[in-house]
């Protein structure tokens, strides 16, 4: 009896091994399904890491935000492929690039046109997420013969504007950063960043690849961060005292404005109580002075507004998103 206990015992053992190995194989096992290829390129001195579509006709450049990687394009990017070829890069301190400074915007527009430099491409078009809006805006107002039209991907704001350098330092707690309990595996990162950022989007695969990215998984199977600290205070200095001069940008100019910068329909009770008021006090008003603002200053501006947060709503508005850019970049074309 007791060995047909025990025989019970090391079987259920042994199933519990299994299932836990199977799942690390299956997580092992993951690859990127994106129609993408990857590859290096040296620029203004440093290794820029880039995803390619592929497509054909005019270039199509994806600039990523601050903390983020080219990955977070892979749902966008196949949409384009039609018409254009199109590229995403890692800015330097992201990802895979080189984290070298000095990390001013005027350095990472010349990291910019030293990529377009190194893979052969004259002229194309730029599409900047949130931080990507700087790169884009310097290089159609000092290198506008290199660019052909701008696209603002909710990246119109003046991040050193005053005014949200008041909300940055206002921005409730849990956005500032990522709890231990999140950083305890890769699937405890990933439902961080699914609850807070991206809770609009049904289906993570979407952007599996991008979380994956965004950090490095140690041997004990925790996670850190793939940005070093360093990188990441250099570049946020830059995101909130580099000033925008929209008055150089002679190029048309397509600026799409996604409803809220925090998620004020998804979560827990006390987390929208405070992600409204923080929107409601702060970042309501930036966002009118700065579709204002924009229309002033760009004399050639398409103002688009769609439905979901800063982080989500090239998923949550996917068709809104592709419909306007795809109208916008082929009025060039024409």
């Amino acid at each position: 009896m007791r060995n047909n206990r025990a025989f019970q015992i090391l079987a259920v053992f042994i199933a519990l091994v299994s299932a836990v190995l199977g799942g690390c194989k299956k997580s092992t096992n993951w690859t990127d399904t994106s129609s993408h290829k990857s590859g290096f390129v040296i620029a203004n001195g440093v290794r820029l890491h880039y995803l390619d579509w592929g497509g054909s006709g005019p270039v199509l450049i994806l600039i990523h935000g601050y903390g983020d990687n080219p990955h977070v394009f892979d749902d966008l990017a196949p949409a384009f492929t039609d018409h254009y070829r199109v590229l995403a890069y890692a800015r330097r301190g992201h990802d895979q690039s080189d984290a070298k400074g000095p990390y001013d915007t005027a350095t990472l527009t010349e990291d910019l046109r030293g990529l377009m430099d190194g893979l052969g491409i004259s002229k194309a078009n730029l599409a900047g997420w949130s931080m990507g809006g700087d790169e884009i805006t310097a290089m159609a107002g000092i290198h506008p013969e290199r660019v052909d039209r701008i696209v603002y991907l909710d990246g119109a704001y003046d991040w050193a504007d005053p005014a949200f350098v008041a909300a940055f330092k206002a921005i409730p707690p849990i956005y500032m950063e990522s709890p231990p309990s999140a950083m305890r595996s890769l699937d405890a990162y990933r439902m961080y960043q699914r609850t807070l950022w991206f809770p609009g989007v049904s289906d993570p695969s979407r952007f599996e690849a991008y979380i994956r990215d965004s950090v490095v998984v140690q041997p004990d199977g925790t996670v850190r961060p793939r940005m070093s600290d360093s990188a990441a205070e250099a570049l946020a200095t830059t995101l909130l005292t580099d000033h925008r001069d929209y008055t150089k940008v002679r190029l048309p100019a397509l600026a799409i404005y996604a409803a809220s910068m925090a998620d004020i329909r998804n979560g827990n009770s006390s987390q929208l109580a405070q992600n409204l008021a923080w929107e409601q006090k702060y970042m309501a008003p930036f966002r009118a002075a700065s579709s204002e603002r924009v229309r002033r200053e760009l004399p050639n501006v398409e103002i688009v507004n769609v439905p979901g947060t800063h982080m989500d709503f090239v998923f949550t508005s996917r068709d809104q998103v592709v419909g306007a850019m795809l109208r916008f970049l082929s009025e060039s074309a024409a």
